[in-house]
């Protein structure tokens, strides 16, 4: 719990986190509601989120390991990793200090985006005339996919003492396991292999459906262990 409060009070305390959560909602809020493309709410004639849960993982994709860049890789870099490993925390809790700390930074740039839904419900015809389950299914996708995004970061950021060499790493291993497999199903074209089950995105689709699965909340699950473990 102090390790979360010490990673909370850095990110905060610097320009990181504002300017996260400043990308995310502007990015956000200019495809969304501004610019005159398929993105936009707007101009679909239909009131639901679906553009910005398509949107907001791509975004994601490239801010959380913005975020995780540093998480171990500055602690190597000024030595302050012999520090923590003197403290009475064990080497779990140190790696899920920092884990949380990343995710409460993820949710509250998410949380601004609540409005969206409260504007969809006034946009209704009738008013409130939207898939509410739908929505709630897709915050809750969006959430289990960041906590994916911040163990492959925390992992990659472990890897080398260089902070870009931590990102682009982190960035290139999510869009792996985010769209390899689809493009490996395709590829073999062979729906009986379930090739794309093992991707991220496959899951997150079936969990924004609104209906959520147990074999979807064990794979995101899995896969966020299986990172923070090594």
């Amino acid at each position: 719990y102090s390790l979360i409060k010490k990673e909370i009070n850095t990110y905060f305390s610097s320009p990181i986190a504002y300017l996260v959560i400043g990308v995310f909602l502007s990015l956000n809020g200019l495809v969304l509601w501004v610019f005159k493309e398929d993105f936009n709410i707007l101009n679909t004639g239909f009131a639901d989120l679906n553009p910005f849960f398509y949107l907001a993982p791509w975004i994601l994709i490239f801010l959380i390991p913005a975020i995780t860049m540093k998480s171990f890789a500055e602690e190597f870099n000024s030595g302050t990793i012999e520090i923590l490993k003197t403290t009475p925390l064990t080497n779990w809790k140190i790696v899920l200090g920092k884990f949380f700390a990343a995710l409460v930074l993820v949710l509250t740039a998410l949380l601004p985006t609540l409005s969206y839904v409260y504007t969809i419900y006034q946009l209704g015809n009738p008013v409130g005339n939207f898939d509410i389950g739908s929505i709630m299914g897709s915050y809750f996708g969006l959430a289990l996919l960041a906590s994916v995004y911040i163990a492959i970061g925390l992992f990659t950021s472990t890897l080398s003492k260089s902070q870009i060499v931590a990102f682009m790493i982190s960035v290139l291993s999510c869009l792996f396991l985010c769209f390899a497999f689809d493009e490996f199903a395709l590829f073999f074209n062979d729906k009986s292999l379930y090739i794309e089950q093992f991707g991220i995105l496959e899951h997150y689709k079936s969990v924004r459906r609104g209906v959520v699965d147990s074999r979807d909340l064990v794979y995101f699950i899995s896969i966020s262990f299986f990172f923070l473990f090594i």
